[in-house]
């Protein structure tokens, strides 16, 4: 395949804007912590942000200091279209939504190329009707979407499309292409937009940068940057573009009445096209400008505007002309090249359209985090003072973390900050594409200006002390696979690092030290039937789910350790030790200590209450499957010592009845001849794996046509009510949008199928089979009379992810539910979005809809089911034989 470089000259610009800055808790510094209506969309437009930047298919430096961007006027809009518009939690009627239609196209990992589109309405924006519509809908409706509100009918919107392209590093080439997609000649303004970070304001020793017009360019000056130039091109009509100037500075007269530093602030652009205010300077410099296209466009007519960003001084002369032309077709042509290489020989068309957009979408959506917390709490020089609630409030005990890092997001709209656990698996699509910078983003939660001095790592902004499942470990092996099995420094050190966060979970999160964790709601939101992260009643929540993942954890770290040690790259026989017998009183704990409920053949949570005695909470959840993802292979070289005279992990086997290796046989977890015999450890038995299988395939429970369920639809007929210490509650059901407020009520955990339990789930059951082989099947689906081995249920698995995306027998994708628009029109049906999670019974996309990170990893498992990904498994046994 062709690798475009990834060196670090080429990753200066990329798409490093977020999709909403406001609304965030960085911003936020009010008194009750309320960020969403500390800084609304409606001042966005209008107040300098403190800790970074926001926009329309954005750029930037990786510093974020200059930052370009796109604005847009329909002439009827009562503000220029610069950032997308969604509801807050309280507008919404399921939590936060983005209302915009965009889509990631196309990305390589230098960011030499990428593309984006967006459909914006000539009409109006409905800013008002979605909001009053939303509000008045109750949790029980669908939301209501910006295709209900009538402003695309007879297809009266605009089809924009801006792709960049690098010269060179230094040397970014724009070209913003606009469709009439309507039936009549309308007039559209397009502008593309510069404007630097506001730094100066918040530090008084930065030096002020500057933009300033020069012959059909923006020149820009810029005290690290150093010297550029922006050259805006002629409208096809030859016409050049107005250049417009403003400042990055707050409108204090529009949003406090009080008088400005400016006469020509932050939304001065803004107020100059839609009314000819005098809000621009006329000196024409500042530290936000535009060059303002007006355009008349026929129907079904393109226009093509260029710009391009590059050092001063450059020859203008060929600029925009043929040499633009060679560079785009260049850097399209790579990018056709690079996927043809990454793309499976036996994927089909359908599936290499997915696979391509959704590692654009993961490319697209890095953002620069910027959060000094301790600065943040304390308050800038020269600024009024926060309120003193903030110094025990919010992320107050985090004093020392301190990103300034280009970071995976989740969805720079609507998830604009890193989530611990989901950049677990973000990391693992990205390990095909750019396999350094997933390591870099494993390794950056884990390096000291992230991690807390006591181990902990950090959630997500809203609180860095909440505790998300602890699946690095897995991760870190999975790219370490991935990228050939060679980085032994990079897993090296995040072992390291791993090892006191390890440590942590161990100390913090086992109460009582019985072995079995807590962790509160651990990334599944509103699974259970009362909030696990603070539990109305008293005693303790003992979660089946923490524990299984404490279980994986352990067996993550001792394949660490084994290869480590194997290769030579480190002593760490003893460490393979320490977590086999972690795990091993994990596993103890499980079986002995009620959480496995034999009757239902399922792993229930239970509340340990005051004075004795536990309460289990049956639901038919994720919950109770999490533990059978903990699997592992043990071979002989660790065999012997793991179970020698004195070891936890032996006195686990003895109690198990399984003290030498004929008793192991016996038990089916023992296979191969002497000298390469191997042992399975799992957190739950054979037996008990079997038991859940005949749950988990079952299409009544947890087996969709599209995936598994994340709760069971034996809730649909039978909801649970759990009745402890006088509170009621109750779960059922829910295949579509939550109808809780739990965890925001924007994620639901109560049926639909969420891609990265999925994923480990199939990954689960290839390391079973590569165990059993075709010696074990089992009937699937469960009822059907028809038994399959594992390995051969695993890739059923896969292809019922994947086929959410493909259009079926009726040309219709089930990730585009009953919207027609989506389903049919030749404008919409191919541009896909990458959801949060989806429908249950029919898969419909739902939460989140701009490329949730972890939605991302179908792009891995439509590699992984054409066979082209080697598992951890694969790496190992590679691994053996060069040592031997």
């Amino acid at each position: 395949m062709s690798q475009p470089s990834v060196s670090d000259e080429w990753r200066l610009w990329g798409p490093y804007l977020s999709e909403r800055q406001w609304g965030t808790v960085r911003e936020d510094y009010s008194a009750d912590g309320e960020a969403w209506s500390y800084l609304p969309y409606d001042h966005a437009r209008s107040r300098a942000y403190r800790w970074g930047e926001d926009g329309l298919a954005g750029f930037s430096d990786r510093e974020q200091r200059l930052c370009i961007g796109l604005a847009l006027w329909n002439g009827r809009d009562s503000m220029l279209k610069e950032r997308p518009f969604g509801l807050t939690g309280a507008e919404a009627n399921h939590g936060e939504d983005v209302k915009d239609y965009w889509w990631y196209l196309d990305a390589i990992p230098n960011h030499a190329w990428n593309r984006w589109r967006y459909h914006y309405p000539q009409a109006a924006f409905p800013y008002d009707d979605l909001r009053a519509e939303n509000g008045r809908r109750g949790k029980q409706d669908p939301e209501y979407e910006l295709l209900d509100t009538g402003v695309f009918d007879d297809d009266r919107y605009w089809i924009v499309e801006v792709q960049y392209a690098k010269a060179t590093p230094t040397d970014l080439l724009m070209t913003v292409q606009i469709t009439n997609a309507g039936p009549e000649t309308a007039t559209i303004h397009v502008l593309p937009t510069a404007w630097f970070r506001n730094t100066w304001s918040w530090d008084p020793t930065e030096l002020r940068p500057e933009l300033a017009a020069g012959d059909s360019s923006i020149r820009i000056s810029h005290p690290s940057l150093g010297e550029l130039e922006l050259l805006a091109g002629p409208d096809p009509d030859g016409v050049a573009p107005t250049l417009l100037f403003c400042e990055n500075e707050t409108n204090t007269q529009r949003l406090y009445g009080v008088p400005g530093t400016t006469p020509y602030p932050k939304d001065g652009i803004n107020d100059h096209v839609l009314t000819g205010a005098g809000t621009v300077n006329p000196a024409r410099q500042g530290t936000k400008a535009a060059a303002w296209y007006r355009a008349d466009v026929a129907p079904k007519a393109t226009i093509e505007l260029r710009l391009r960003l590059r050092p001063a001084g450059s020859d203008p002369a060929t600029a925009l002309g043929q040499d633009f032309d060679d560079v785009i077709a260049t850097r399209r042509a790579e990018a056709d090249s690079f996927y043809a290489g990454l793309t499976p020989p036996a994927a089909p068309p359908d599936e290499a359209m997915v696979m391509r957009p959704a590692f654009a979408g993961m490319l697209w959506s890095k953002q620069l985090y910027y959060y000094d917390v301790a600065r943040w709490l304390d308050g800038d020089p020269g600024q009024p003072e926060p309120p003193a609630s903030r110094r025990a409030g919010r992320n107050s005990r985090w004093r020392t973390f301190n990103s300034f890092d280009v970071m995976s997001m989740p969805d720079k709209w609507e998830y604009p900050w890193f989530a611990s656990w989901d950049l677990a698996f973000h990391c693992i699509a990205l390990a095909h594409v750019d396999p350094d910078f997933a390591k870099d983003q494993l390794l950056l939660v884990c390096r000291e200006w992230f991690q807390h001095p006591n181990g902990a790592l950090p959630a997500y902004e809203w609180d860095f002390g909440d505790v998300n499942p602890p699946v690095q470990a897995f991760a870190a092996l999975e790219v370490f696979a991935i990228d050939g099995g060679r980085d032994l420094d990079f897993l090296s050190r995040i072992f390291d690092k791993l090892l006191v966060n390890f440590t942590w979970w161990v100390n913090r999160e086992d109460a009582d030290g019985s072995n079995l964790f807590e962790g509160g709601f651990l990334g599944l939101d509103n699974i259970g039937p009362l909030d696990r992260s603070h539990l109305p009643v008293g005693g303790v929540l003992e979660q089946s789910d923490a524990a299984g993942w404490m279980a994986m954890y352990a067996l993550a770290m001792t394949t660490i350790a084994a290869i480590l040690d194997r290769t030579g790259h480190r002593p760490a026989r003893d460490l393979v030790d320490k977590f086999l017998e972690h795990f091993a009183e994990i596993r103890t704990a499980m079986t002995t200590q009620g959480m496995w409920d034999e009757t239902d053949g399922l792993f229930y949570d239970q509340i340990a209450v005051p004075g004795g005695g536990v309460v289990p909470v049956r639901v038919h959840s994720m919950v109770g499957i999490i533990p059978l993802l903990a699997v592992a292979v043990v071979d002989e070289l660790y065999l012997e010592q793991s179970i020698a005279p004195g070891k936890q992990f032996a006195d686990f086997l003895d109690r198990q009845g399984l003290g030498d290796l004929e008793n192991l046989a016996k038990a089916r977890v023992l296979r191969g001849d002497p000298g390469r015999r191997r042992l399975l450890v799992g957190a739950a038995g054979v037996e008990q794996v079997l038991r859940l299988f005949e749950r988990l395939f079952d299409p009544g429970e947890f087996l969709s046509p599209n995936g598994l369920r994340s709760l069971s639809a034996f809730h649909r007929d039978h909801p649970y009510t759990i009745d402890v210490e006088g509170v009621r509650a109750t779960v059922d059901y829910e295949p579509a949008e939550s109808t809780t407020d739990m965890f925001g009520g924007n994620s639901n955990w109560r049926g639909p199928v969420w891609f990265p339990l999925n994923f480990l789930a199939a990954e689960a059951l290839g390391r079973y089979h590569r165990f059993f082989g075709d010696d074990l099947t089992i009937e699937y689906p469960t009822g059907s009379g028809v038994h399959q081995t594992l390995g051969t249920i695993a890739d059923d698995l896969r292809t019922r992810l994947v086929s959410i995306f493909l259009p079926g027998l009726d040309g219709r994708r089930p990730c585009f539910g009953g919207v027609e628009k989506l389903q049919r029109d030749p404008n919409w049906r191919n541009n896909l979005m990458f959801h949060e999670y989806f429908h249950g019974d029919n898969a419909a996309g739902l939460g989140a809809t701009h490329q949730t990170g972890w939605t991302g990893i179908v792009a891995d498992i439509i590699r992984r089911r054409h066979g082209v990904v080697p598992s951890i498994d694969d790496v190992l046994r590679s691994l053996s034989e060069r040592q031997s």
